[in-house]
């Protein structure tokens, strides 16, 4: 049944994902939309964005959303996608939560050693790795558009990604005020 397959899933995507919700998504993404076939990656990168603006952990919200709309998709009703919400939630945070318990005990005792350190500093590049990937998976037709389809949207899209990261990255400019402000964009552009 799709739920147990569900709360496996996450329960794999929430042990081998370290740097948090961003570096989740890559995860999360090869798992319901290509290995499982649960979703479009139109819909999934839908359910990124909703992530990205809702208040929680993106990783967490990714995994509720993909939850609810893994079970909608195949054919249930949408209580029992809010079950699948709730077990893909609960799945993500299950043994990292329990793993955090033990190794901040071992790592409080031993954080001076330096094979504790060395590992530390291999799994931070291990991190940025996976939140480029995400940042990567994120840079699809679905989102910017193509030439030949649009070339107003492609465009636009372009132009915005480049001045909301240059905003963001050499002015830092908050990322509430980005996300407002492209959401004007947004719908100036397309109504």
């Amino acid at each position: 049944m799709i739920l147990w397959r569900l709360f496996y899933t996450f329960l794999k995507i929430g042990i081998f994902t370290f740097g948090g919700g961003y570096a989740m998504i890559a995860l999360i993404q090869n798992e319901v939309v290509e290995k499982n076939g649960w979703m479009t990656a139109q819909e999934f990168t839908d359910i990124v964005a909703t992530s990205q603006i809702t208040p929680g952990p993106v990783g967490i919200n990714t995994a509720t959303y993909a939850g609810y709309t893994a079970v909608v998709n195949a054919g249930y009703s949408s209580s029992l996608g809010v079950v699948g919400a709730f077990l893909a939630s609960f799945a993500v945070v299950l043994l990292p939560f329990i793993l955090t318990l033990i190794v901040s005990r071992l790592l409080l005792k031993h954080k001076d050693h330096p094979l504790v350190a060395a590992t530390l500093s291999v799994l931070r590049l291990a991190i940025v790795g996976l939140i480029a990937a995400a940042a990567l998976l994120l840079l699809t037709p679905e989102n910017f558009g193509t030439p030949n389809t649009s070339l107003l949207q492609f465009v636009a899209s372009c132009v915005l990604f480049v001045a909301v990261f240059i905003a963001s990255y050499k002015f830092k400019i908050s990322p509430i005020l980005l996300i407002l402000l492209s959401g004007v964009v947004g719908l100036c552009l397309y109504l």
